[in-house]
């Protein structure tokens, strides 16, 4: 394909690219710091993370809520042995995340949810540290600076830019703006924003001009590449089902 040729797919293309592995092409390399969207298992980007499994990037920094489940979002990364660090709050559904850090595989930087999440928004914000009272006289706070303001104690945590962000979204406009469904929003927004580059799966894309502005919870110029994948799984992460009477 000529160069011509090229330049002008992509204009046709825009943001739109035809596979999650696509949309990762030349983004991924070994030892890269990710953000991924998330909340246990609601709002991931499936797609994007089994296109990151199959491009064999290694020695990957994740920041994420958690790390999916044994054999399903990021719990895929682990079982191939792609990720070296997790940047997480909660880590209590996967068994081989507990095996891999208690055998010294995995690092872990243990982060309070508020805190993961305020880390992500300075992150994408430009702000290169914050204070914060969460954490202080625990392990969390070990190592990092500590100031008084006003007679109480806070930690300073630093902001966390990412090289790639992966979110997913329920609707996108061919401009990369987005609409998130419900709590599926969760920490999607905040990981787009962090990310250097942000890859978007979502369930349906629209023309521009289709979303009322008011309806946008993110706009385009956060997001880089989208894939459309209309048929998630959704898995559920644990079904709780009321006891018959």
């Amino acid at each position: 394909m000529t160069q011509t040729a090229e330049t002008q797919e992509s204009r046709q293309r825009g943001k739109c690219y035809p596979s999650a592995q696509a949309a990762l092409d030349g983004l991924i390399e070994d030892g890269m710091t990710l953000a991924v969207g998330g909340f246990g298992l609601c709002g991931i980007p499936e797609a994007l993370i089994q296109a990151l499994r199959d491009s064999g990037k290694r020695d990957l920094t994740v920041a994420s809520n958690n790390a999916g489940v044994d054999g399903f979002g990021l719990g895929l990364l682990l079982e191939s042995r792609q990720i070296k660090k997790m940047l997480s709050s909660y880590v209590g559904e996967n068994k081989e995340f507990e095996r891999q850090y208690l055998s010294g595989e995995l690092e872990l930087e243990f982060c309070p949810q508020g805190t993961l999440a305020e880390r992500l928004r300075a992150g994408g914000a430009g702000i290169a540290a914050f204070y914060t009272r969460t954490g202080y006289g625990t392990k969390i706070a070990e190592g990092k600076e500590v100031r008084e303001f006003d007679g109480e104690h806070y930690v300073m945590e630093r902001g966390l830019p990412v090289d790639v962000a992966l979110v997913k979204a329920q609707v996108a406009d061919r401009a990369g703006n987005l609409r998130f469904n419900k709590t599926a929003r969760n920490f999607n927004p905040l990981a787009a924003m962090a990310g250097r580059v942000c890859v978007a799966e979502v369930e349906e894309i629209v023309e521009t001009g289709a979303l009322d502005p008011d309806d946008i919870h993110l706009p385009g110029i956060f997001v880089h590449r989208l894939v459309h994948n209309p048929t998630p799984e959704k898995r559920i992460e644990k079904r709780t089902l009321r006891e018959g009477n």
